[in-house]
């Protein structure tokens, strides 16, 4: 017995618990909400902002202030690639924290598109709609150690901890009015499935939500979608109002990968395709789609 128990005790534990107390002590940001991640390149003002809550080993005792950073991607390749690496902002002291629910400093972390662009020497010629702003979070603790993205483990970035220190905010630009159309394909000829048949292709106008999708025989969409004679192809139109300051185009998903797309601005530019490229290739999330208006 005495024997049996000394091997029980060598075992190494595998909670995750454990694994993270194996790493050293420092401090998270932990992602309580991202408010805004959509930037309108035609407005200096538009502001990228995330909510976080900092905890520490002595659980935000240590906190002294967060380093805000951003990074051009320059995802698109038609002006060349003007990528710019990490450029330090400013930082936001602990004291504009306030105390959360949870007895942790809790605050929110904005960043104007000027102030960023600036910070960083870019003008309109070196940034496009459809490029990408990282804002990047470093935390500061009081005995001078720092966390950000190059220090945070796997386990510390998602699940419980939610800490990515860095997050995506999509340039846009104030839209160009007119008639938007929608070319829908479907490899498998039964329409789109998009999951749960509460969104489709989905477009905010302003605050105003219109959505679009080709129908299909094994759901129904809670929104008009639109029908089709083949379960193949369908078009559909959005209608972009003039004076129109912000519209993003958003996709829920594709629950099999038989699903392509193809966005025509008024002007007859391509904003968007999959179709020439394959099925299942519409990323969730926002869609890169903006033709500025003039």
């Amino acid at each position: 017995l005495f024997a049996s128990l000394l091997v029980v005790s060598c075992v190494d534990s595998e909670n995750t618990i454990d694994t993270v107390l194996d790493y050293e002590t420092g401090a998270i940001l932990r992602t309580i909400s991202v408010n805004n991640a959509v930037l309108n390149s035609s407005d200096p003002n538009s502001t990228f902002s995330v909510t976080v809550e900092e905890q520490d080993e002595a659980d935000g005792a240590l906190f002294a202030q967060v380093n805000v950073y951003v990074q051009l991607k320059d995802l698109t390749a038609d002006n060349g690639n003007s990528s710019v690496d990490f450029t330090y902002v400013r930082s936001v002291p602990a004291s504009d924290f306030t105390t959360g629910p949870v007895g942790l400093p809790r605050g929110t972390v904005e960043l104007p598109f000027g102030e960023a662009a600036s910070a960083m020497g870019v003008g309109p010629n070196d940034y496009t709609p459809g490029d990408v702003f990282v804002v990047g979070l470093e935390v500061e603790l009081t005995d001078g150690r720092t966390y950000d993205w190059t220090s945070a483990a796997g386990i510390i970035t998602g699940g419980f901890f939610s800490s990515p220190f860095k997050y995506n905010a999509l340039l846009t630009c104030s839209p160009m009015p007119g008639t938007y159309v929608v070319d829908m394909y479907d490899s498998y000829g039964d329409g789109w499935q998009t999951g749960d048949y509460n969104h489709g292709l989905d477009v905010d106008i302003d605050g105003t939500l219109v959505q679009v999708a080709m129908c299909s025989q094994w759901g129904t969409y809670v929104f008009d979608c639109t029908p089709t004679a083949d379960g193949y192809y369908a078009q559909a139109t959005v209608e972009i109002p003039v004076g129109t300051e912000s519209a993003t185009w958003s996709w829920a998903g594709d629950q099999y990968g038989e699903i392509a797309m193809t966005i025509t601005a008024p002007n007859g530019v391509v904003a968007f395709d999959t179709y020439s490229v394959g099925y299942g290739q519409v990323p969730p999330g926002l869609l890169p789609v903006a033709v500025c208006a003039q």
